[in-house]
């Protein structure tokens, strides 16, 4: 990147002017809009108007845009503070003087407030109302051409990442390539051999990242021959990414790639587990997922995957998401000891065959009873309807004998229609909410009785099915889970047994 702002010899007599020659792309410096040809453009320029140049900014192609925006600031910075002894600001082309219209808009203003007039040398505008306006027009036409290239850029990046290749340069042990006009990435052999050795060090022969540093460096393994010096940062970047496997990333995704992989998966996967970094889903772990919340923050459970070095064994662990944050309490809980938490509150659904058949019994005979109550509460219902259809017939009568007018017709049949549906909606919930809930409570009875024996023998999937058909909320607090339970799986937990007048209830 070249971004410069550099004093020229200062002049006694005549214009004093303020230039910025930009660079956007390197094609357009093939195109012959390079700082030099810009520079000496504006120079002439300057000389012919009996003046000089007495400070040139300067934008190259390769400026970021922090670097970019810092230096429109200080030529705007700059010519506020010399507005009265500069005779204008020189530009090349317009839209070599702003990236988009807000920038546009400040230099207009440098020219209405602090007279600084706007000169364009290659697209000279008069200062009129049409020369404004012109003017404007083609700084909209290079606003317009930059957002469009954005976009087209996006939409080029997308294609690439589509068809699997690198929107950018390939990572360590590739090399870039064109071929037939398109960039594309291929292995190269002497830093992927380096790649492969790094990966081996780490997942086969107990090396720490610290150690593999310094064996390459003991071998005279090199970086490269302009940096040959490995870091500690740059292997644990070669071990992370996830490009060494046949992907490409694209907005902070991985996507599949058609360039060669360096690394099997299961070589990657072992580097993961033992660099402690992993990144599980959702789905591969019981308790995550945002299914518990810490009791101490509120914020969600998740797991982790520890190996342990010296056996090989493999062992979940849960914890807060904010365990790291000073002050938070340090607990974590092993997932065998979630797993027995969830089977004892199985457990304590689980009636003895005997109770849990005369509950059932009762259950039916509590919903038979329910069922009788909601006929009667039907038959009222129905009642109402039939004393409200009686009543529409007798208001259509009083308006065929012209008893009543149009507009009270009209409001009290509105009236009637409006009763009559809310009843009929009533009567419909009403018998198919009490048919519904005697079916879910049956099936949930029968669906706590023999949980303990589901889990034991369901996946990671079933299993968070379970627990998010029955439990409505959950807290990890220290290494207790605190459940909160859904109905009817509430009653189960506190005891299905209640008294009741009739000598038995549930």
């Amino acid at each position: 990147m070249r971004n410069d702002a550099s004093n020229l010899r200062p002049v006694d007599m005549g214009k004093r002017f303020v230039a910025l020659a930009r660079v956007s792309s390197r094609e357009q410096e093939r195109e012959g809009w390079s700082l030099e040809v810009q520079e000496a453009e504006l120079q002439r320029y300057a000389q012919r108007e009996g003046g000089a140049i007495v400070k040139l900014f300067k934008i190259a192609e390769t400026a970021s845009k922090t670097d970019e925006r810092k230096t429109f600031k200080e030529l705007l910075a700059y010519a506020k503070a010399n507005a009265g002894r500069i005779d204008g600001l020189l530009f090349y082309k317009v839209d070599r003087a702003a990236r988009n219209l807000f920038d546009y808009v400040e230099l207009e203003r440098l020219e209405t407030e602090c007279n600084i007039p706007f000169i364009s040398v290659s697209q000279p505008t008069d200062n009129t109302p049409a020369g404004h306006m012109m003017r404007r027009t083609l700084a909209n036409m290079a606003a317009f051409y930059t957002e469009q290239q954005s976009i087209d850029v996006r939409e080029g990046h997308a294609r690439r990442v589509q068809a699997g290749l690198f929107c950018n340069r390939g990572p360590y042990g590739y090399r870039n390539v064109r071929v037939d006009g398109r960039s594309i990435v291929e292995v190269d052999e002497k830093k992927a051999e380096k790649v492969r050795y790094i990966y081996d060090l780490y997942a086969y022969q107990n090396h720490t990242l610290d150690m593999i540093v310094q064996r390459l460096a003991r071998e005279g393994i090199v970086y490269t021959d302009a940096t040959p010096k490995w870091s500690r940062s740059k292997v644990h970047t070669i071990l992370r990414d996830r490009a060494y496997i046949g992907e490409v990333c694209y907005k902070g995704q991985w996507h599949p790639g058609t360039h060669k992989p360096l690394i099997n998966r299961e070589t990657w996967n072992r580097v993961q587990v033992l660099l402690g970094e992993k990144v599980y889903q959702s789905h591969e772990l019981t308790y995550a997922g945002e299914l518990i919340q810490c009791a101490h923050c509120g914020a969600v459970v998740t797991g982790e995957l520890v190996i342990k070095k010296s056996t090989g064994k493999e062992y979940v662990y849960y914890r807060c998401s904010q365990y790291n944050y000073p002050g938070h309490p340090r607990d974590r809980v092993t997932e065998t000891q979630l797993d027995q938490q969830v089977l004892d509150l199985f457990a304590r659904m689980k009636l003895p065959t005997e109770k849990a058949q005369w509950f059932a019994k009762m259950m039916r005979l509590w919903f038979q009873d329910q069922h009788k109550q909601g006929r009667v509460r039907t038959e009222d219902i129905q009642r109402d309807l039939t004393s409200l259809r009686r009543q529409q017939d007798q208001l259509l009568n009083l308006r065929l004998l012209e008893e009543i007018d149009a507009n009270t017709f009209a409001g009290k049949q509105t009236e009637l229609r409006d009763r009559i549906a809310a009843l009929t909606l009533q009567m419909e919930a009403a018998d198919r909410g009490r048919d519904e809930l005697a079916d879910l409570a049956q099936k949930a009875f029968e669906l706590s009785q023999s949980l303990e024996e589901r889990w034991l023998t369901s996946d990671v999937a079933v299993k968070r099915q379970i627990l998010e058909l029955i439990l409505l909320n959950s807290k990890l607090d220290g290494a207790s889970l605190v459940p909160t339970m859904r109905k009817p799986f509430d009653v189960l937990i506190e005891g299905p047994l209640v008294s009741s007048n009739r000598g038995c209830g549930i």
